[in-house]
């Protein structure tokens, strides 16, 4: 497959694609129906933008080497009138984590490291769940999601936390694992910490550094920056947003991802993440480089953790045979060919990038809501780029989906509601309820009274504060305090055989963080 370049300025858009679609009309074969293609992909994701209420979506194609079509859509602000461009700066979060093991790659090939390496000859003082499991960890467990713990098992632990990564880590030993070691995909940021951790003990530069003086400098993503802390230094970046019940997108503040940087850091642009993916494609090599050997590649990209291809994969995108995660990347094929890609998700901001190696074709979606789009988009566009078929069966079934959450959010809370017992007082007055409660792994929430209200606060996080209201018995709805993406949830206190208050338990219901792995015991009564 050949792919034309095409770039689209917003004055010329209307011109070219006019003239694009009178000449594919009079051609033939799937090599001259690439431009027109792609003129139908501007119009669709345009599209998308508004069905979807994003704040902005931009997106960038790149081909044998060369990026072939790049644009945006909407604002860096929703309602600011600041216009989104291929330059604008968006979180990628997880796609940092091919970056990760492309550095531990750059180690394999000098000799520093091995991937079978055991963990604890980098990391002497990091512990997993059990001792056999601690001492068989390699460097490549690390990266393909199957150390036994569950997906996204630990978060909680550096998620607005001001803990260090190795502090963190160390933590780690607490958490239990759901499957058995080396059995099957569990998604896990903390592994990929540790792997920073590594990163760091053999080149003996912190995981920043080595990032930049390796990466981001040679590749030329010179505004792609690695901390929040650096956004003040940049032009043109995109607020991440949130959507109200109302419909409006709001946008928030940027949540500061230091302690977790190398499994989802990096802050960058559909330009620069263009020139990573045309590296990527050329297994490492840039115009006076090589980052990395094609061996490494290999390995990257070679399956090292099966994932079931479910029903709803199989209806939606029949062309699938397989699924698995390899080093830092997931691995599947659609419409005959192997596919490279990841998803990253941040606060407010949502990324999705796919590679098909054997067409040297690349593609990245990034957006600044909270939103599937951008994992839609990476499979859909592979329909029109690979089969110039028009058809996008994802993106239809998102949009159908986001048409009924009002009718579902509306019909979950009917239930939630009916399943309160209506006039169940508490067991005791307020006050008893105050105190500290402290979890093994986590640390502290306090409970406290103000305005006839229970309040808490989650010391290791600040961001999590709130009230708790009455529900029945001694279960109180959690309401938060500060604007963010987790939902309202519930709290529960039990009490012990002398009707004390024992412990503390939360269930924040939601995709990302596991509140029922704490367990709060309480420690103290405070008057």
């Amino acid at each position: 497959m050949r792919i034309q370049r095409f770039f689209l300025s917003p004055w010329q858009r209307p011109a070219v694609i006019l003239y694009l679609l009178l000449s594919a009309a009079s051609s033939h074969g799937q090599v001259q129906d690439q431009p027109r293609q792609m003129a139908w992909l501007d119009a669709a994701m345009a599209q998308s933008v508004e069905d979807f209420n994003l704040p902005s979506l931009s997106v960038a194609v790149v081909h044998e080497g060369h990026v072939i079509w790049s644009q945006s859509y909407g604002e860096t602000i929703a309602g600011s009138g600041d216009k989104a461009t291929p330059s604008t700066l968006y979180a990628v979060a997880s796609n940092t984590k091919a970056f990760t093991s492309a550095a531990l790659a750059q180690l394999v090939d000098e000799g520093k490291l091995d991937w079978d390496d055991r963990v604890q000859e980098h990391l002497p003082w990091f512990e997993l769940y059990n001792p056999y499991v601690t001492s068989e960890l390699r460097v490549r467990d690390l990266l393909c999601h199957r150390s036994g713990l569950a997906t996204f098992s630990g978060d909680l632990l550096w998620y607005g936390t001001q803990w260090s990564s190795k502090e963190i880590l160390e933590k780690a030993k607490h958490l239990e694992p759901t499957t058995a070691f080396r059995t099957q995909f569990g998604y896990q940021n903390l592994m990929f910490m540790a792997a920073g951790e590594i990163i760091e003990v053999v080149s003996e530069k912190p995981w920043k550094t080595y990032m930049e003086q390796a990466f981001l400098e040679p590749i030329g993503m010179t505004s792609s920056v690695l901390s929040t802390n650096e956004l003040q230094d940049r032009s043109h970046v995109a607020a991440p947003h949130n959507e109200l019940a109302s419909g409006i997108q709001t946008p928030i503040e940027w949540i500061n991802w230091d302690n977790m940087a190398p499994a989802g850091a990096l802050i960058s642009s559909a330009e620069e993440m263009a020139k990573w993916m045309i590296v990527q494609l050329d297994s490492g090599r840039t115009a006076t480089d090589t980052l990395w050997t094609p061996s490494q590649t290999h390995e990257m990209w070679t399956m090292h953790t099966p994932i079931p291809v479910s029903s709803w994969y199989q209806n939606m995108l029949p062309s699938m045979h397989f699924r698995g995660y390899g080093l830092g990347w997931e691995l599947y094929d659609l419409h005959g060919r192997k596919v490279v890609a990841h998803s990253g998700g941040y606060d407010g901001m949502i990324s999705r990038q796919v590679l098909v190696p054997e067409e040297k074709l690349g593609i990245i979606v990034l957006t600044n809501a909270n939103t599937s789009v951008p994992w839609g988009w990476g499979h859909d566009v592979l329909n029109v780029l690979l089969s110039g078929d028009r058809q996008t069966p994802v993106m239809d079934f998102l949009l159908e989906s986001k048409r009924e959450e009002p009718a579902e959010r509306a019909l979950a809370e009917e239930k939630l509601i009916a399943s309160r017992i209506p006039e169940a007082p508490t067991s005791l007055t307020l006050s008893d309820y105050i105190g500290t409660y402290s979890d093994l792994m986590y640390g502290d929430v306090r409970i406290s009274v103000a305005n006839d209200t229970l309040q808490f606060e989650f010391e290791p996080t600040p961001l999590f504060r709130g009230t708790l209201e009455h529900w029945h018995f001694d279960t109180f709805r959690l309401h938060w305090g500060t604007q963010m993406m987790l939902p309202k949830g519930m709290a529960h206190f039990d009490l012990n055989m002398k009707g004390q208050v024992k412990s503390l338990d939360f269930d924040v219901p939601n995709p990302d963080f596991d509140f029922t792995e704490l367990h709060f015991i309480k420690q103290s009564t405070e008057q």
